[in-house]
């Protein structure tokens, strides 16, 4: 019975223990990651640009001296300084621009920022499956180890020949490199989880998984998932952005205005006052509400195929995790109702079967295991990308 019960701790969930693990997993990722970092600062930089070009030209400031030929008519003096301004409308739809831009940029810093948690959180889902088997591989190696000594005894006896020695050490010997690859591939698991925790090192010892539910309405769920998703939240704002310019574009045919002080000062004379200036753009701006219109329906094409991509994608996923979880239940099943290790001990020790019987029935049985756990790892997996939105 103690195989049974260490399969079934594997497989039941305990939600609190290893949820709240993983959880913290992710949150010291969050917080140490350095590319997450990187592109933080990186967005927050182009925010700040996106907000430079919204305010006022710089005020000019423009000094003369002439002196004067022949030498006795004296020199001249002129100072004009300078203010060139957009009316307000413009100086409005620049900022609006630019919030849509500083929106864009933090949908692009969710979107980077979920692929990396959902990175890690599959390399954490990976090894709490190794975790697990390398649990079941210690309690194989017990029982291989017990059945070893026992034919060691018996051909020290005389009761077992060498081939039946042999065969038993060449089982031990499989239980022992399955265990060695597990190591090996938890510490590449471990290494991975390092590096995106910034160098610093991760435990994540739970060998249980968590018995995640599946969304029991696939377009339900998908309402919902659509309206989260950063990469759609993306490409619509990117639209309004879009439109935002079209109508900037359109103001920008709009005459600018400046105004200022000026003053002449020659021998004897003083002229002052304030100047007026208007600028129409003639031709600076051509073609700029063409393409602001093109750029649009641009944005509007890759939203329709975005979200059908989107779409099927996570259908393709969803219906994927459904059959996943009725193999895994139907491996919960079987493995609860059937563990013949017990009686296939007892049948080799009383010789009611042969060792090459017992080798290929216990295999069978350490397969099916093997593939239980493998089932709850996949379907997890496939959950943590149906929910990755909610990272």
């Amino acid at each position: 019975m103690k195989i049974l019960i260490i399969i079934s701790t594997i497989l039941v969930s305990i939600p609190l223990i290893a949820q709240n693990n993983i959880n913290s997993v992710l949150d010291s990722i969050e917080a140490n990651n350095t590319t997450l970092k990187s592109l933080r600062l990186t967005a927050d930089a182009q925010k700040l640009g996106n907000k430079t070009s919204i305010y006022l030209d710089n005020p000019e400031v423009e000094f003369n001296y002439l002196w004067g030929k022949p030498g006795n008519i004296g020199s001249r003096t002129d100072i004009n300084i300078k203010q060139t301004f957009d009316i307000p409308t413009i100086s409005g739809m620049k900022s609006r621009v630019a919030n849509g831009q500083n929106t864009l940029i933090e949908f692009q810093y969710k979107a980077d920022r979920m692929n990396i948690l959902l990175e890690a959180k599959q390399y954490c889902i990976d090894l709490v499956y190794f975790n697990a088997l390398k649990r079941e591989l210690d309690v194989r190696l017990q029982h291989a180890e017990t059945i070893a000594g026992g034919y060691k005894d018996r051909l020290d006896r005389g009761d077992a020949n060498r081939l039946e020695y042999n065969k038993i050490q060449l089982n031990l010997a499989s239980v022992l490199g399955e265990l060695s690859r597990v190591e090996v591939e938890r510490n590449a698991l471990l290494s991975q989880l390092r590096r995106l925790n910034g160098g610093v090192d991760i435990a994540l010892d739970e060998d249980q998984f968590v018995q995640a539910q599946l969304p029991l309405n696939f377009n339900d769920w998908y309402a919902e998932a659509e309206q989260k998703n950063p990469v759609l939240a993306y490409i619509k704002q990117e639209i309004e952005v879009g439109k935002s310019q079209v109508s900037l574009s359109k103001a920008s045919n709009w005459p600018t205005f400046s105004t200022g002080y000026m003053s002449e000062k020659v021998v004897g004379q003083l002229y002052q006052g304030f100047t007026v200036g208007i600028s129409i753009p003639l031709w600076e701006n051509k073609n700029r509400v063409k393409q602001a219109k093109v750029a649009v329906s641009a944005a509007e094409s890759r939203e329709a195929d975005r979200k059908q991509q989107f779409y099927s994608q996570l259908q393709s996923l969803y219906n994927r995790a459904n059959g996943l979880k009725v193999i895994a239940e139907k491996y919960r099943q079987s493995l609860a109702n059937v563990n013949n290790t017990d009686l296939l001990k007892k049948a080799l020790d009383t010789g009611e079967i042969s060792l090459l019987d017992y080798i290929v029935e216990i295999g069978l049985y350490y397969t099916t295991v093997n593939q239980a756990l493998e089932a709850e790892r996949d379907y997890q997996k496939a959950i943590a990308e149906l929910s990755a939105v909610e990272l």
